[in-house]
């Protein structure tokens, strides 16, 4: 029991297990889901340590139904290359996902479990406020306790000129400006991330969050440097994994995402843009569009110079995405369940002809 409460088993998941389960259940967190199979942490069998894993999954369940993070009970088996049979999950206590890329209309799973969100972005021509809004949403819509991390900040000619646009989205989000190689800068971090918690690496690729968790934790990730042209980083995290770091903390590291599209973020969007929300309910009208109705709140905040119009562009935008995707992903999975229901109605209708 100690090293899974150091893995981060909580009284959240616990109270989830009957008293003999807790005596009986063999618990494993999932630490990297491939195509076939999941790799999992779990104690030794003298709970002294923490050893990998690899796990099956049920015939009616695909890897794809789990996230770095998920808790999950299990089974030995016989079988050559696994430990073990996943029997069940333990309910998420927070979700990152997003519409998976492509024209696929589907969700797809980040990371679970998560305590804090580092949200990475480089102190050079990738800072882009309309993404680092649109990752806050995601956090925010979990629950997670979001922080900003302005990398490479010993290469800006001006670090001033990055760090109050980070801190004027929301002031009670603290945005820590840092060289990810250097230890000695690694203590800010710990204030928003207690022993025992899990935090996630959120940003695009070369931002710096490979050469952070090399810091963190005295790895050697691979690291790859940004395009001098556009200042654009290449993919060096191709998988999303759990890592021990020192002092019982516990790191997701995920690969950059080029397209994170919302789903299901509302109430986080709602939370980015609090300042809009509350302008909003004083408009005249409860329709207003904000553009040219009289009595708009928003219109007279931009007008009065307390306002920029590019965020308030940039929250429609966000809201239109969160509607259309949301959607079109109840749509589609609504498609799904009418679609597996006839092919079972046929499949009785098949086998009752067959026994006449």
């Amino acid at each position: 029991m100690q090293q899974l409460q150091n893995l981060g088993l909580s009284a959240y998941f616990l109270q989830q297990l009957k008293a003999d389960e807790l005596e009986t259940l063999q618990l494993a967190r999932i630490s990297r889901v491939n195509r076939n199979n999941l790799h999992a942490l779990t104690p030794d069998k003298d709970d002294r340590a923490l050893q990998e894993i690899q796990l099956l999954t049920p015939s009616d369940q695909t890897t794809g139904e789990f996230a770095v993070g998920d808790w999950v009970s299990y089974s030995p088996v016989n079988t050559e290359g696994a430990s073990g049979m996943v029997l069940r999950s333990l309910e998420r206590q927070s979700t990152l996902q997003r519409r998976a890329a492509g024209e696929d209309v589907q969700s797809q799973l980040i990371a679970t479990n998560i305590d804090v969100a580092f949200i990475m972005t480089s102190c050079n021509a990738d800072f882009n406020l309309a993404r680092l809004e649109r990752y806050l949403a995601l956090v925010r819509s979990s629950d997670i306790q979001p922080v900003i991390i302005l990398s490479k900040s010993d290469l800006a000619e001006d670090i001033y000129q990055f760090k109050p646009q980070a801190e004027a989205i929301d002031p009670l989000i603290p945005v820590i400006a840092m060289d990810t190689r250097d230890p000695a800068r690694i203590p800010a971090l710990m204030d928003w991330w207690r022993k025992g918690q899990t935090a996630v690496l959120l940003g695009s690729s070369g931002v710096g969050k490979s050469t952070l968790l090399n810091t963190l934790s005295g790895g050697e990730e691979a690291t790859a440097g940004i395009r001098e042209d556009d200042a654009k980083g290449r993919h060096t995290t191709t998988a999303r994994s759990l890592f021990s770091i020192a002092n019982d903390r516990w790191l997701i590291d995920t690969p950059g995402m080029r397209a994170l599209r919302l789903y299901g973020v509302s109430e986080g969007i709602q939370a980015v843009f609090s300042d809009l929300e509350q302008l909003a309910d004083q408009c005249r009208f409860a329709d207003c569009s904000h553009s040219n109705e009289p009595g708009c709140a928003i219109q007279a905040a931009i007008i009065a110079g307390e306002l920029e119009p590019k965020r308030l562009q940039r929250w429609q935008k966000l809201q239109r995405e969160e509607q259309y995707n949301s959607e079109s992903i109840h749509e589609s999975r609504a498609r799904n369940k009418a679609f597996g229901k006839m092919i079972k109605r046929v499949s009785s209708e098949s086998r009752r002809m067959k026994g006449q």
